[in-house]
């Protein structure tokens, strides 16, 4: 009976091409416009959440604004945040711009910035020749430097920097190290950048307190603690004035991002599923036309013996049909959407399974709810009223 009743169904969908056609584009329309818009939310999500991952998941970030008698960090303080619980260290950052002399050769506005030995510790692959900033050269102020990649390229093309020789602001600095060449992103480039030991960065700069810093926690489950603990020094060090600093956790961005892009991905689900549901009504119209052109069919096939249950499950499996068929053209054509969307915009593409199983579960559902209403008006007909018609 299920095979009779299939290739029955079959056999009327492709002998009304035109119109199933046009009801198959309903379909296909709200199911395309589901999978591209979370596809496509999904790989902007990866993208942006690796991006603030790279800055570190386990670190902490404090920025001291300070007040008008103490206007950053001191070394004290420094020290008091590496006795932190879970705290495996703390790096200050101290930067500016500034003028650098190079054979003769000026370069202006160039970003200079501090860094201890716990960045070079704590942040992966950011070399690419030398060496970095290390502890002997942050308690002697040593005055050398790790240079970015442009500004080898431009400074000394051709040559081997290390060893060489800079003046940053009327002082020489020799160059250690060579920083590994990346891409813009959130975290921004160090490719045009220099960094020294911060202790000489801020006698080169001018510098007198610090005021930025970043603390890596060993166990990053405890950032709550980690962060009150912080926050107690801090308002000890400003006499508890506010708007004094502020303390940023990158694992909380991640979720709050997380979060955010959830409800984005159920609110544009929610606009795309309206035209799925105008797909599900031309459906439900096409199906309705089908009886009211099939009366005498179902009149002949009842007067034979054809029970009830037979009629409707033909005509449901055409409804089936119609709603897979265009659920699969939507699937594939809303994928290759979101793969162009991904590379003109830069993002990886990404695909789970259940955003599959939504496409399909949603194309069979439009098609059993809204082919049931006419399947059951075809399976109730009166076969004497039905064969009226001949």
């Amino acid at each position: 009976m299920l095979r009779e009743s299939i290739k029955m169904a079959w056999s009327n969908i492709t002998h009304n091409k035109m119109r199933s056609f046009l009801t198959v584009l309903g379909v296909l329309i709200g199911v395309s416009s589901i999978i591209a818009l979370i596809t496509i939310v999904q790989g902007a999500t990866g993208s942006i959440t690796s991006q603030i991952s790279s800055l570190g998941a386990d670190k902490i970030t404090i920025q001291a604004m300070g007040t008008r008698l103490k206007q950053g960090l001191s070394e004290n303080d420094l020290a008091q945040l590496a006795r932190v619980n879970n705290v495996s260290g703390v790096s200050p950052t101290v930067s500016g711009k500034t003028s650098i002399v190079c054979d003769r050769s000026v370069k202006t506005d160039v970003s200079v910035q501090g860094k201890n030995d716990v960045y070079f510790e704590k942040e992966q692959d950011l070399l690419a020749n030398g060496r970095g900033v290390n502890i002997l050269d942050v308690n002697d102020k040593n005055q050398i430097a790790v240079l970015g990649s442009d500004l080898v390229k431009e400074l000394f093309f051709g040559k081997n920097p290390l060893g060489q020789h800079l003046l940053i602001n009327g002082n020489t600095v020799t160059i250690v190290g060579v920083l590994r060449a990346t891409s813009n992103s959130i975290t921004g480039s160090t490719n045009d950048i220099v960094i020294m030991p911060y202790t000489s960065a801020m006698k080169t700069l001018g510098v007198s307190s610090i005021t930025n810093v970043d603390m890596y926690m060993s166990d990053s489950s405890k950032s709550d603690s980690i962060i009150n603990d912080v926050t107690t020094i801090l308002n000890s060090a400003f006499n508890y004035r506010e708007n004094t600093f502020t303390v940023l956790n990158m694992q909380n961005i991640i979720d709050v991002i997380g979060n955010i892009t959830g409800m984005l991905t159920l609110l544009l689900a929610g606009i795309a599923s309206i035209s799925l549901l105008v797909g599900g009504i031309g459906i439900m119209n096409m199906m309705l036309v089908s009886v009211t052109e099939r009366t005498t069919e179902i009149g002949l096939r009842k007067a034979l013996g054809a029970e009830p249950a037979q009629i409707q499950l033909q005509f449901l499996i055409e409804s089936i049909f119609i709603s897979l068929f265009g659920g699969l053209l939507g699937l594939i054509i809303g994928i290759a959407v979101a793969i162009a969307a991904s590379i003109l915009m830069g993002f990886s593409f990404t695909m789970t399974a259940w955003t599959i199983l939504l496409a399909v579960g949603f194309s069979a559902a439009v098609g059993i709810i809204f082919g049931l209403a006419p399947a059951r008006k075809a399976s109730r007909l009166n076969p004497i009223d039905a064969l009226r018609h001949i």
